[in-house]
C-alpha cells in the first residue's frame, strides 16, 4: 500500500438556533394561584476566559564522558533554558515504561542491494526485544516511492513478516525532485521522514522515535532536509540513523558518497544520533542494541516557557545535567521546537 498523501484538513462550523413560542392558555381550575410578585432578576452570565498553555515536552538521554548512559538522575540534577532564558521544570521523570511509538524506515533503493538482508535480520531481532504490549510500531519502505509496508501495530509477528517481504526497488524516480527524473537510484528519504512525522506520529502521545536504516543518500524528494527536520521537531520525534552504506557499490559505479552529513544534522537536531556501521553485521547488531538501551534509559521533562508569544518562531533549547563535581555529562536532546501560532 502506497503511503497516503497529506490529507487536506476541513473545518466544519455547526450552528443551531431555535426560538420557541407558546400560545397563552387559560389557567387550569386545579392550577395554583398566579403570583403577582415582581419577577426576580436573572443571574448575569459569567464570562469564561480560556488561556492556551504551551507545555514543552523534552525527551532526552544523558551520558558520561565515556559514553555510558547515566540513569537515576533527578530534577535537581538538570536545568533547561530556552533561547538562553532559564526555565522552571514542571515535571521530571525517568521514562523506562511509558508507551513507545516507533517507526522503522527501511531504505529499499538499489544502493542497498547487498545489505538489505542484514537489515532484515537485525531489525527483526530488535523489534522482538523492544516492542512491548503497550508499544506500537510501523514500517515504511523507502525508494522511488514511500510505501507503508505495515501500519501501526503491537504485533512483532506482523512487523517481522512485513520486514521480511521488503524488496529492493531500483525503478525510475518520477518525482520532480532535485535530481533528474530518470535517475535509477531515487531514494525519497526526506519525504519519508516528513510523511512519517506528520501522518503517523504527530497525533501520537508519549515517546516517539524513527529509526532510519539507510546510506543517507536522498535523491528525488520534494521535501528539503530542513523541512523534514522541522516536521520531526514539531511532532517531538527523535530520529536515529543507522548508516549502513555499501561503499563498494558506490566505488563500482564511480560515485562519491555524501550521506553522512545530512543524516548527522537530522539526528542531532531531533535529539537522536547517527551510528555508522558500514556493511558490518556485528556493528549493525550492536547499533540496534545501543538504541534499545537509550530508549530504555530516557528522561522526560516538561516546562511552560516564559516566552508566551504565539509567533510560530523556532526556540532554541539547552539542557544541562550534572552529577558529582567531577562528572562531565553530555545531554542528547532535540535542539529546539516551534512555538504555536495564534491560529493554532
Amino acid at each position: 500500500m502506497r503511503f497516503p498523501c497529506t490529507p487536506v484538513l476541513a473545518l466544519f462550523a455547526l450552528a443551531a438556533a431555535s426560538v420557541g413560542l407558546r400560545a397563552q392558555l387559560p389557567p387550569s381550575p386545579d392550577a395554583p394561584p398566579v403570583s403577582n410578585a415582581p419577577a426576580q432578576p436573572e443571574e448575569e452570565a459569567v464570562a469564561t476566559i480560556k488561556v492556551q498553555v504551551n507545555l514543552v515536552n523534552l525527551l532526552f538521554t544523558v551520558k558520561d564522558k565515556n559514553g555510558n548512559l547515566v540513569p537515576h538522575l533527578t530534577r535537581d540534577n538538570c536545568s533547561v533554558s530556552e533561547d538562553k532564558a532559564p526555565q522552571t521544570l514542571k515535571s521530571f521523570v525517568a521514562e523506562t515504561s511509558q508507551p513507545l511509538t516507533l517507526g522503522i524506515l527501511l531504505d529499499t533503493s538499489g544502493s542497498q542491494m547487498r545489505v538489505l538482508q542484514l537489515e532484515k535480520d537485525a531489525g527483526s531481532q530488535f523489534l522482538e526485544r523492544v516492542i512491548r504490549p503497550r508499544d506500537q510500531a510501523f514500517l515504511l519502505g523507502v525508494d522511488v516511492n514511500v510505501d507503508l509496508l505495515q501500519d501501526l501495530t503491537s504485533s512483532t509477528k506482523l512487523l517481522t513478516r512485513a520486514l521480511n517481504k521488503a524488496e529492493i526497488n531500483a525503478g525510475i524516480s518520477l518525482g520532480p525532485g532535485p535530481v533528474p527524473t530518470n535517475n535509477p537510484r531515487g531514494t525519497l528519504l526526506y519525504d519519508a521522514v516528513y510523511l512519517a512525522s506528520r501522518e503517523k506520529l504527530n497525533q501520537e502521545s508519549g515517546r516517539k522515535a524513527l529509526i532510519l536504516l539507510t546510506d543517507g543518500e536522498d535523491q528525488g524528494s520534494r521535501t528539503k532536509l530542513e523541512e523534514s527536520i522541522a516536521a520531526a521537531q514539531k511532532a517531538n520525534v527523535v530520529v536515529y540513523v543507522i548508516l549502513i552504506a555499501d561503499v563498494a557499490s558506490y566505488l563500482d559505479q564511480g560515485m562519491g558518497y555524501y550521506g553522512y552529513s545530512p543524516m548527522k544534522k537530522m539526528a542531532e537536531e531531533t535529539g537522536g544520533r547517527v551510528i555508522n556501521v558500514g556493511n558490518n553485521n556485528k556493528k549493525l547488531v550492536a547499533a540496534f542494541s545501543q538504541i534499545e538501551d537509550e530508549l530504555r534509559t530516557q528522561y522526560m521533562a516538561t516546562y511552560t516557557p516564559t516566552n508566551t508569544k504565539q509567533d510560530s518562531a523556532f526556540r532554541r533549547i539547552a539542557v544541562e545535567c550534572h552529577g558529582d563535581a567531577s562528572d562531565n555529562l553530555k545531554v542528547q536532546v532535540r535542539k529546539g521546537y516551534y512555538a504555536p501560532s495564534a491560529a493554532q
